[in-house]
């Protein structure tokens, strides 16, 4: 079974280098840094979220200095377009929204709706997701994301929340396209303060873990 969903290239990318560093903080200091810092321990795709105090500058800044960024936690058709207008290449949302999928579309932007049980997966699908995230990961574990494959072979499935060094690699060996790499990698307290070579440490050590057997 094939699925013909949107976005093909963002697939790619995701399948490519399949970390998405997933920010959530009190306070950014400098957005493009934190990128910066990120890449240099090898995850080039952040996600900034909404979730974040006046995330939307932050989000102008990454984009400006040429990161690949998205914007998470996306609730509602407004939160959409201003990240859209902010240049983000990609929508994240945690549940099924499908305003925020219509306005999406609308800009032929990606967007990754989250969904946790199969007939959710189903209503992704019929909304043009590009991919479907699976929250929360830890807390059903990565035999789930074999179990969903049955239903759903070859479907782009990310995994989202508690996934950390230790078991990342075993989400990716069940069936996961990519996983969202959260507090594992950029705590609050750390991306407050502007520990940058902390970060890049952080994310180096997340991403060597992707490579050991699962």
């Amino acid at each position: 079974m094939t699925f013909d969903l949107p976005h093909p290239d963002f697939r790619a990318q995701l399948a490519a280098e399949p970390v998405i560093a997933v920010v959530r903080a009190s306070s950014i200091p400098d957005a493009a840094a934190l990128c910066a810092a990120l890449a240099g321990g090898g995850i080039t795709c952040t996600e900034l979220t909404f979730s974040t105090p006046d995330v939307v500058p932050h989000l102008r800044a990454a984009v400006a200095a040429g990161h690949r960024i998205g914007a998470g936690t996306v609730l509602t058709a407004a939160q959409a377009r201003e990240a859209i207008d902010a240049g983000v290449s990609f929508l994240v949302t945690p549940g099924l929204r499908p305003e925020v999928a219509e306005v999406a579309h609308e800009a032929g932007v990606p967007i990754v709706l989250g969904a946790l049980t199969p007939t959710e997966v189903a209503q992704a699908l019929d909304l043009g997701t590009a991919a479907v995230k699976i929250f929360p990961a830890k807390a059903f574990g990565p035999g789930y994301f074999k179990d969903l494959r049955g239903p759903y072979p070859g479907l782009p499935l990310v995994a989202s929340g508690g996934v950390n060094a230790g078991n990342a690699a075993d989400f990716l060996a069940n069936g996961a396209l990519a996983v969202c790499a959260g507090t594992d990698v950029v705590p609050p307290d750390i991306v407050a303060a502007g520990d940058w070579p902390e970060i890049t440490r952080r994310a180096r050590a997340f991403v060597t873990a992707l490579r050991r057997p699962a």
